[in-house]
């Protein structure tokens, strides 16, 4: 990591807690501890490069009991991915798919086949720490692309520009840079004309596939480069771009370090990438960078507060609340709102706090302690249910004032902690990291 600086102070359970919510869904019981055994570098290490996916605990079931079915039922698809993020041993390869699903923001509201957003998303999870040029290319010829940006409907008799024109602007090199013109955007739909798919009753969007006959193959100048472009050749362009390493670094950066990478280390990050257009390297210097422990805390996004809490109890997926309240917290899984993605400075708002709360609902009622304790002993259990959370002084002295005025009021122990562990779920402790 030539040129990358390298975090060299304590790497402790606080330290540790702090990568696997940046690098994953939150630690299970003692996870903290036992990664921070282990050192910053092999503790990212055994994120990056992870063992063979097990996932472990019972497997998502809906209200009554049943086996969800993520092909066929309504929500089911989330219920099937949030599970993933709880039961996983390898967080970071399904957060970095939640990142790519953000990234290549496609939506099943446009799609409308929840079997082609699950195919995608395995697509997704197979490049997680891959090659993003690899990437590209892939997700280029997926069905869900072809069918969310129009690309089945792009034929050198009607060019379509949409997939060219996200591909440059959203994906890869960012607008208002002086990456590209609306002349690269035209020829870009020029290069990517050929495929085709129907539409079967009962069925969705099916027999996807790219037809020559429908391909413009006059030459093309994309980029000042002129050439007889393919699809493959779109997508290859954008990645060989000048301005396109630095767009990935800034972008891929900001899933992790909510502050921008100082100069000299993003142009290291820079070469690095531009080696190989491996993801692993790039992202396993993010994660030991200074900025991740001593920078600023982030907001986390609504799916992952939600498998972190589940993480933290060792809880399965019993209920389709989980889907049912994901709107009102701001994200649904295979649902961002648009092509570009979700809005992460709405993660937290009037609206969006109202759904965690109800989240955090889900978990916290049940059999707490009736045994008689003090304001203090009382937030010690609900920090304790939540893994031994650890909150600020502030947070702390918050809490136990509500446990004094409720005791005063003749409320039960039982009935505060289980309150308490709400409040604790809620407070700005756990909803960031």
């Amino acid at each position: 990591m030539a040129g990358v600086p390298v975090y060299r102070g304590s790497f402790g359970p606080a330290q540790a807690e702090r990568l696997l919510w940046r690098g994953g869904f939150g630690p299970r019981p003692g996870e903290a501890g036992r990664l921070a055994g282990r050192g910053l570098g092999q503790a990212v290490l055994s994120l990056t490069r992870p063992p063979v996916e097990r996932l472990t605990g019972p497997a998502p079931t809906d209200d009554k009991h049943f086996p969800i079915a993520p092909y066929d039922a309504s929500g089911h698809d989330h219920l099937w991915w949030l599970d993933r993020m709880v039961r996983t041993n390898r967080p970071l390869v399904e957060r970095m798919t939640l990142v790519w699903h953000d990234w290549f923001a496609t939506s099943n509201q446009g799609v409308g086949s929840q079997r082609l957003m699950l195919d995608q998303n395995a697509l997704l999870r197979r490049h997680a720490l891959g090659s993003f040029r690899d990437l590209v290319h892939d997700i280029t010829s997926d069905p869900a692309m072809l069918q969310w940006l129009n690309g089945n409907k792009n034929t050198k008799s009607s060019p379509n520009e949409n997939y060219g024109r996200e591909l440059m602007e959203l994906f890869a090199l960012g607008a208002d840079r002086g990456a590209y013109t609306e002349v690269d955007v035209r020829e870009q739909a020029r290069a990517l004309t050929g495929w085709r798919s129907q539409r079967v009753k009962g069925v969705g969007p099916t027999n996807f596939r790219y037809e020559p006959k429908l391909h413009d193959d006059g030459t093309k100048t994309i980029f000042g480069k002129s050439g007889n472009y393919g699809w493959q050749d779109s997508a290859r362009l954008v990645v060989e771009h000048p301005l396109h390493a630095s767009f990935f670094v800034g972008k891929l950066w900001s899933y992790f370090i909510p502050t921008p990478p100082p100069p000299a280390t993003r142009h290291a990050l820079e070469k690095m990438y531009q080696h190989s257009y491996a993801v692993r390297p790039v992202l396993e210097a993010i994660l030991q960078h200074p900025a991740l422990y001593t920078g600023p805390r982030m907001v986390k996004p609504p799916a992952v507060f939600a498998a972190g809490m589940l993480r933290a109890l060792g809880r399965s997926i019993q209920t389709t609340q989980w889907f049912r309240l994901a709107p009102a917290s701001g994200q649904r899984l295979f649902y961002p709102p648009n092509v570009a993605g979700w809005d992460e400075t709405r993660w937290l708002d009037t609206a969006t706090f109202r759904g965690r709360w109800f989240l955090a609902a889900l978990l916290v009622n049940g059999a707490a302690s009736s045994s008689a304790a003090g304001p203090e002993k009382l937030v010690d259990r609900a920090l304790v249910y939540w893994n031994h959370s650890a909150v600020t002084k502030a947070t702390r002295s918050v809490l136990v004032k509500f446990a004094r005025t409720g005791l005063a009021r003749g409320h039960s122990a039982a009935e505060i902690e289980t309150a308490l562990r709400q409040l604790v779920a809620t407070s700005p402790d756990l909803q960031t990291a």
